[in-house]
Order: structure tokens, then C-alpha cells, then sequence
């Protein structure tokens, strides 16, 4: 279960790399755009703020690479406090996204999923480890 954990934790992080990458580097592109729904003149007036909200996804990702790769050299301890902290703030954030736009419940699926299911599968490893 610590594996598969840690594996979809990864997972996790990988995607907040690449909501990084769209909403830091490529938030005026035709790629980004289309997956936020929004218009050139939206997403040129909201640049700024999807660039720091970028970097957010980017350091919850580096939290949980680092904590994956602190338990595999053998602090579980520390290594899984980053982890939880990592997807238990996508997780969080997910849910904040669909409270206050249900609009975005699919994005927030999305986003939220693969937090979700690796807090599930950690917990249930810690539970159980003996």
C-alpha cells in the first residue's frame, strides 16, 4: 500500500507540474486557454495571477518529490509529513475550487483524484504497518 501511495502521490505531483507549466509559461497559448475557458483578453488581464498561482502547483509538487525521495532513502517519517502536506493541499485545494464554482467540479476532479486516492492508500499503509 506504502507504494502505491507514493506512486499515485507522484502521479499527483506530475500533473501539478503541468498545471504549473500552463498556468506559468503557456497562460496566453491556445493550450491553456482552452483548458481554463478563457479568452485571449481574460487570460492576458489575468496573467499575472495565474503565474503565481502556477508557482503554487510547482511547490506542491517539489514538496512531494522531495518527500517521496526523503522516505525511499529511509525517513518515512519526514519524507511522508511532506508528502501529506504536499497532497493534502492539492487535495484541499480541489475541494475550495468546487465549493466556489461548481461550474469547475470537473477540474476540481481533476485536480483532486489522484491526491485523494494516494491520502487514502498512505493512510491505510501507516494503519496497518506493524
Amino acid at each position: 500500500m506504502l507504494v502505491a501511495g507514493l506512486v499515485l502521490a507522484a502521479l499527483a505531483a506530475v500533473l501539478h507540474v503541468f498545471i504549473f507549466v500552463l498556468e506559468s509559461i503557456a497562460w496566453l497559448g491556445p493550450r491553456a486557454r482552452a483548458t481554463f475557458g478563457t479568452s485571449p483578453s481574460e487570460a492576458a488581464a489575468t496573467k499575472e495571477l495565474a503565474f503565481n498561482q502556477g508557482f503554487y502547483n510547482l511547490f506542491l509538487a517539489v514538496a512531494v518529490g522531495l518527500g517521496i525521495t526523503v522516505t525511499a532513502a529511509g525517513s518515512p517519517a519526514v519524507g511522508l509529513t511532506l508528502v501529506f502536506t504536499g497532497i493534502g493541499s492539492m487535495l484541499a485545494a480541489s475541494l475550495v475550487l468546487v465549493l466556489a464554482n461548481r461550474a469547475r467540479a470537473a477540474a476540481a476532479l481533476t485536480q483532486g483524484t489522484l491526491p485523494l486516492l494516494s491520502t487514502v492508500l498512505l493512510t491505510v499503509a501507516l494503519l496497518t504497518a506493524h
